[in-house]
């Protein structure tokens, strides 16, 4: 029975487990799991050029393939068995870590240090005092080990204390510690661990210093002979991001077309990080066709795994290579794929630059008033979330409004297109931003304004030798072709003007190629074929369904006639025991006294129920009273606000629990009242006068206390902001609270006030506040929908349904 019990027990944890994991990462083991984070953090930070650092890259990763951060910082100690600690760290219990640690030694301590070390350094949103801590768990790392003369662990810690030093900018320092590893690892002949110190010494040198290179083709000739391919795969890829962004843009293809290779070997399904990759680099050197190739591939691989994690990156790169080609339907068709799995999936930065490409095809298609309508529905809703997409975002506006020939707010708009350029600093945007420049200089040069033409081909020059890359593109080229013609160097025009048909022609042809039509037509055709089997399946289960009812059906037929013939049984029995009626009334008579019990056993405990709710009450004016106590020794202004808000908050849990107490009816809150007397406790707690006045107009309600206590805690949070920032410099004005039905079981909840309103471009951080981020929790827990809006100040509004009170039933079944 034992083993039985601890088979089941097992076997529970196993399918829990197996829940919690992501589908993509299936019978992977720790090797490629750490391939997955390195392989796809590396994209998500090229993809988002600069707009996220390298770090934050991993957290998403890990975030959204759902594994834990320390997987990509611990390789050197973690091979998958027992780790002292490593549970308790995961589950963030760091007190009962730490707790853990002062209680270690030997070499479990070091083990310890090193995992409390690489939480704190690599927290996402780290503090001054992560660092501190970080440095604290490292500093006796590197202690202990020495102590322990383990060489393995000093190595462990002293690499550890080399990324700190990186994260601090303290570059020196941390090359040094990598150098000293290595050098000692060189010695000793160890072929594996001189690998992954090479690996980590370049990891962690900035892409321009010209050691890393030499030091990554070092480490993967090691790789190669030791014939460890995930970390090659992995190497592989940082040499490439180094090709790359030198220039050297072939090598960098040839090494990805390895990497799939080599994924494939291994059985690595994520092979569309390097397809789309590919597809990039042949857009930037004007490979339509086979851009166009890699895109679609890297979309019908990621359909294929049935990983969706970053779907936004590839539809967006698809829906960019149609748009190449000038194919603006299908264009639009994957951006909206784009932004519906970045807004309702996973945002990995990308579906905003979507929406941007869905407005261009619009404008190719000549539909510019409709794209600007488009942009101006997503824009009201959501800014861009940083500078390269603001530029983008006017960059679409500018040439919108250029097409219908509204000059005026084209050129507003190049020029804060421009303005947004001239601020980012990056080898990753180089493209986007000379883009951007050539458009808005082929926009002055049609309106014969030479000097800004030139002014934007200088910039696109200055970033070229800047980042020592070319750019050419239709619109330098008629720019180029403009100057001349009005300078009268007709022959240098000729030139320019040829070289612009070559663009021209080329993306014309391309959006004629019989082949790549076909790739399309094969796409849509297995999208199509995708659709009808799961038609059919849904066929079989409707055809399963019906039988599933018809058997029902019989089942039905012969139940009642069971039931028939138990009646005319029990008819029959009924006849024979009429000698027993009296026995009967007698035992009904004490099933009634039974019942009189139970009644009264009802009674009291609806009276301890009532008594619970008073004690409640009690006990939260004690801390009501306390809280007040203390505001007396305080002087700090925000420490006495947020204890005041406090108070008004636990006053309007009070309140509801007062008034169960006092009423009869235990199950459920009267809205009227109670809003009426919560309004009254803190006009009068802010000591309003006439200055600030209210309008209550409140349906008659009956709530249970489950919602009444989060909606008196919202109208808490909503009342005081109003009284707080609605009306500054002492003004007046009104506050406006309603509670109406909107349908049959649905209630709309408005508190408004004719103050200030809130600012339309608050700040991440403002709309984080606590108190607004605790009247969206409130109204999650209520499953309530939440609006909030400027209309001649500001107005929240919360729809709710209502719930039926679970001692109602029980009375109605009483009765």
């Amino acid at each position: 029975m034992k083993l039985l019990y601890s088979f089941c027990l097992l076997l529970l944890i196993a399918v829990n487990s197996e829940a919690q994991n992501h589908p993509a990462t299936a019978n992977y083991d720790l090797k490629k799991k750490r391939l997955l984070i390195h392989n796809s953090s590396s994209y998500l930070y090229n993809s988002n050029q600069g707009a996220i650092d390298a770090d934050s890259a991993v957290v998403l990763t890990c975030k959204a393939y759902k594994l834990p951060l320390a997987l990509a910082y611990d390789e050197g100690f973690n091979d998958g068995s027992y780790l002292i600690g490593k549970d308790l760290i995961e589950k963030e219990n760091i007190d009962a870590a730490q707790k853990l640690y002062l209680k270690s030694k030997g070499a479990d301590k070091v083990k310890l240090a090193l995992q409390l070390g690489i939480y704190y350094l690599f927290k996402p949103y780290a503090k001054p005092e992560d660092i501190t801590n970080a440095n604290l768990y490292i500093s006796d790392a590197v202690k202990v080990s020495n102590q322990l003369k383990i060489q393995k662990w000093q190595h462990e810690s002293l690499m550890l204390l080399g990324k700190f030093y990186f994260q601090i900018n303290n570059y020196p320092e941390s090359k040094k510690c990598f150098l000293q590893v290595v050098n000692e690892r060189r010695k000793q002949n160890d072929k594996t661990a001189l690998a992954y110190a090479l690996l980590n010494q370049a990891t962690y040198q900035y892409d321009l210093d010209p050691e890393k290179e030499k030091i990554l083709k070092e480490a993967e000739a090691l790789f190669t002979t030791l014939g460890l391919e995930e970390k090659l795969i992995e190497t592989k890829g940082k040499i490439c991001t180094i090709y790359f962004w030198h220039g050297k843009i072939n090598d960098a293809k040839k090494i990805l077309y390895q990497n799939i290779a080599l994924m494939r070997k291994i059985g690595f399904r994520q092979q569309q990080f390097s397809e789309t990759t590919i597809s990039y680099i042949e857009g930037v050197q004007f490979n339509i066709k086979d851009a166009f190739y890699y895109a679609l591939k890297s979309v019908k691989t990621m359909e294929a795994t049935k990983d969706f994690t970053f779907a936004d990156i590839f539809y967006m790169r698809l829906g960019i290579a149609y748009l190449q080609m000038g194919h603006t339907d299908e264009a639009i068709k994957m951006s909206q794929k784009s932004i519906e799995h970045g807004q309702n999936n996973f945002n990995s930065g990308s579906w905003y630059k979507s929406f941007i490409t869905a407005t261009a095809s619009l404008s190719l298609k000549g539909k510019n008033k409709e794209a600007i309508e488009y942009m101006n529905s997503i824009t009201s809703k959501f800014d861009p979330p940083n500078r390269l997409d603001d530029m983008l975002m006017n960059y679409a506006y500018a040439n919108c409004y250029w097409r219908i020939k509204n000059y005026v707010t084209a050129e507003k708009h190049f020029i804060k297109a421009v303005e947004a350029a001239d601020g980012i600093d990056s080898p990753l945007t180089f493209r986007d931003v000379c883009n951007t420049y050539s458009s808005a200089a082929l926009f002055y040069a049609n309106r014969n304004n030479l000097q800004k033409t030139k002014l934007y081909l200088d910039k696109i020059d200055a970033a070229s030798k800047k980042y020592n890359k070319r750019y050419d593109s239709e619109a330098v080229q008629m720019s180029l072709y403009k100057i001349d013609s009005l300078n009268g160097d007709f022959k240098s025009a000729l030139a320019h003007h040829k070289l612009y048909k070559k663009f021209s022609d080329s993306i014309l042809d391309y959006s004629k190629n019989k082949q790549i039509e076909e790739l399309r037509i094969q796409y849509e055709t297995e999208n199509k074929e995708q659709k009808i089997k799961q038609l059919d399946k849904e066929t079989d289960l409707q055809e399963t369904a019906l039988k599933k009812s018809k058997l029902l059906n019989t089942v039905s037929i012969w139940s009642l006639v069971l039931l028939v013939l138990t009646i005319a049984l029990l008819y029959n029995r009924y006849r024979l025991k009429q000698r027993t009626n009296a026995e009967l009334e007698l035992k009904e008579k004490e099933i009634n006294q039974k019942n009189i019990n139970l009644r009264h056993l009802l009674d009291e405990k609806e009276w301890l129920l009532k008594e619970i709710h008073h004690r409640v009450k009690n006990n939260l004016q004690t801390v009501i009273s306390l809280l007040n106590s203390q505001s007396a020794y305080l002087e700090n202004d925000m420490a006495l606000s947020a204890i005041k808000n406090s108070q008004h908050r636990i006053h309007s849990m009070s309140l509801i629990h007062q008034k169960l107490y006092n009423s009869e009816n235990i199950a459920s809150i009267n809205m009227q009242n109670y809003i009426k007397e919560l309004v009254e406790y803190l006009r009068e707690s802010f000591s309003l006068g006439q200055r600030v006045r209210f309008e209550l107009k409140i349906d008659p309600l009956e709530l249970d206390v489950a919602q009444a206590v989060p909606l008196g805690l919202i109208l808490n949070e909503s009342i005081t902001n109003s009284i707080k920032y609605a009306f500054p410099d002492n003004r007046t004005g009104m506050i406006y609270v309603t509670l109406e039905p909107t349908t049959e079981d649905k209630y709309l909840l408005t508190i408004a006030d004719n103050g200030v309103g809130f600012d339309a471009n608050i700040s991440s951080k403002k709309i984080n506040s606590f108190g607004l981020s605790l009247i969206r929790g409130l109204s999650d827990d209520l499953e309530a929908s939440f609006s909030m809006e400027n209309n001649n100040g500001t107005i929240l509004k919360i729809e709710f349904s209502k719930e039926f009170p679970i001692n109602e039933k029980r009375r109605e079944f009483r009765d």
